[in-house]
Formats: C-alpha cells, structure tokens, sequence
C-alpha cells in the first residue's frame, strides 16, 4: 500500500495498475487458502498430500505478492521506482526498494 500511496500524485495511472495487480495476487492467495481449508500457515504443510497442486500455486502467488524480481508483483515495483527516479526522487525510490528487500527477508 505504501508503493501505491507514494505514486499516486504523480502517477494515478501507475497506482491503479498496482492496485489491480495487488488485489489480483490477494484473491488468488485467499482462494487458494481457502479452497485447501488453510487456516494457519503450519497447516500448509499437511495439506500438501490433499491438493498438490493448490499448493503448488500457493508458493509462487506468496512470493509473488511479495514482489519477487521474477514474478508479476514485481512489475508495479519496479515501475514505480522507475517513475520515481523521473520526478528525481531517487532517495525515495532508494528506501522503498530497501525496506521492501527486508521485507522480503522477513
């Protein structure tokens, strides 16, 4: 929410894109929870036997909500850097990209 709250002065454009993707990768995280009947993540684990292949969607969605380089999420992200770094805000675009690695660690 942060990617799209620093952009949308200069880009609303930009912000509805990254708005769309996002709810995207939230629904099809939230369906597949749902659909394998997840409600904690140490249950992920048991319900891998049940439905393979929900989980195997489940991984990369994750990932790719977190902005990931090679996945979708990380198209908004690396738009938005780069419309920041246009508007000479390159300090910004420096500590979005920053914190949104650690919270890729965490």
């Amino acid at each position: 929410m942060g990617w799209m709250a620093i952009i949308t002065t200069y880009n609303p454009n930009l912000t509805l894109l990254a708005f769309y993707l996002y709810t995207l990768m939230t629904t099809t995280v939230f369906l597949t929870l749902n659909a394998t009947k997840v409600l904690k993540l140490a249950t992920v684990m048991t319900s891998w036997t049940k439905t393979p292949m929900l989980n195997a969607t489940l991984m990369p969605a994750l990932l790719s909500l977190a902005g990931l380089p090679p996945l979708t999420g990380f198209l908004p992200k690396w738009l938005i850097i780069q419309e920041l770094t246009e508007q000479e805000m390159t300090v910004a675009a420096t500590i979005m990209a920053t914190l949104s690695l650690l919270g890729l660690f965490f």
